[in-house]
Order: structure tokens, then sequence, then C-alpha cells
């Protein structure tokens, strides 16, 4: 199990999405890239809801990656049907269609964690 914290910056995201590609970087090019972009979607949810730096966790197996976005922000992420003209809202629905799994935990005190699972061997291939 691999853990980083990022703090609360746009450059962060790109550098989550780099930290997280090293453990994947034996993998075929749809799946890299739903990695990175499922963990963008997740740190960036923590820096524009939860206003704060981020820890990302990411565990590798042989059939999957689980990555783990926690914040210190207040509530628990939902799936949103935003409207076009909305600039924020479509996240969750991006990892629901790319993620084979997802989910909200609450952390002790304050905060949350956000975790998403990757499968390996033929990610999700769903239109977005």
């Amino acid at each position: 199990m691999a853990r980083r914290r990022f703090d609360a910056t746009l450059a962060a995201i790109a550098d989550a999405r780099r930290w997280t590609a090293g453990l994947v970087d034996d993998q075929p090019e749809h799946i890299r890239d739903t990695v990175a972009l499922v963990v963008s979607e997740l740190c960036t949810n923590a820096l524009v809801y939860a206003s704060s730096g981020f820890d990302l966790q990411a565990e590798r197996s042989e059939e999957a990656l689980l990555v783990e976005v926690g914040d210190d922000g207040a509530g628990a992420p939902q799936l949103r049907d935003a409207s076009p003209v909305e600039p924020h809202g479509r996240g969750l629905r991006i990892v629901d269609a790319l993620a084979s799994d997802w989910g909200v935990i609450a952390a002790d005190g304050a905060g949350k964690v956000v975790w998403a699972r990757i499968d390996l061997d033929g990610a999700r291939s769903t239109s977005i």
C-alpha cells in the first residue's frame, strides 16, 4: 500500500495523477487513462468541495487498483445530474462510469474518504 499527502493546490491534481500512474505503468493505455481520470476527479472533488489538502492512498493487486482520497471536508459526495450550464457536478458520474465500484467512508472526527476500485483485467469501457 502506498500513501502520500498532497497540498491544496491545483498542481496537486497533476502530481497525484503522475504518482498513481507509476503504480499501473505496466498496464494497457486504456487502463492507465481510466486510473488517471478517476484519480483526477476524486482529487479535484477534495480540493473544490473540502477546500483542503488530501491524502491519496493506493493499493494494487493482480485484479484491481484501489484508490482512496481522504480530505477534511464535511458532508458526503453524491451523484448529481448537472445541467449543461453548471460548472461542477459531473465528477462522480465519471467515476461511477469508469470504476468497478466506489463509495464514501466517514472519517473519525471530521472528513471522509472517497474510494474507487478500478479493475486491471479490463477496466470498464463505458461512454461518458
